[in-house]
């Protein structure tokens, strides 16, 4: 199984678009004011907006950067107010954190090689009865 896509919803797509066209991805569909969606630059995953009144709250999304900090920075430059800069977390990753127009929480994060196999994985060191 393959992730394609993760779609968020959010009241104002023009926001939306204008948000998800500076973090760097990529329009594939324009239907707005319902629907738009964009691929990633980096893979073949797809991420969409989706009008509604009810955005943010319970959704976090993680988007990897290879150079973290330097994204950040340019980011910031473009104008997109960050709620936390670059930090190092307990869980061996490197985070940012800032919100898209609909209150959805996006992180941009780093974790090489503890992205997948952090040392605490589920199959880590598993006895055998």
């Amino acid at each position: 199984m393959r992730l394609n896509q993760v779609t968020v919803t959010m009241p104002d797509l023009d926001a939306g678009w204008n948000f998800y066209c500076a973090l760097g991805l990529k329009p594939v569909v324009d239907s707005r004011p319902r629907y738009a969606r964009f691929v990633c630059p980096d893979g073949d995953s797809t991420f969409s907006l989706h009008q509604g009144e009810s955005g943010g709250g319970g959704t976090t999304v993680y988007f990897e950067c290879e150079s973290l900090d330097e994204t950040v920075r340019s980011l910031g430059e473009a104008g997109l107010p960050f709620v936390s800069g670059p930090e190092d977390k307990s869980w061996l990753w490197r985070e940012a954190e800032l919100l898209d127009p609909g209150g959805n929480r996006i992180i941009l994060y780093f974790a090489g090689s503890n992205r997948v196999d952090t040392p605490w994985r589920v199959d880590q060191g598993r006895r055998s009865d």
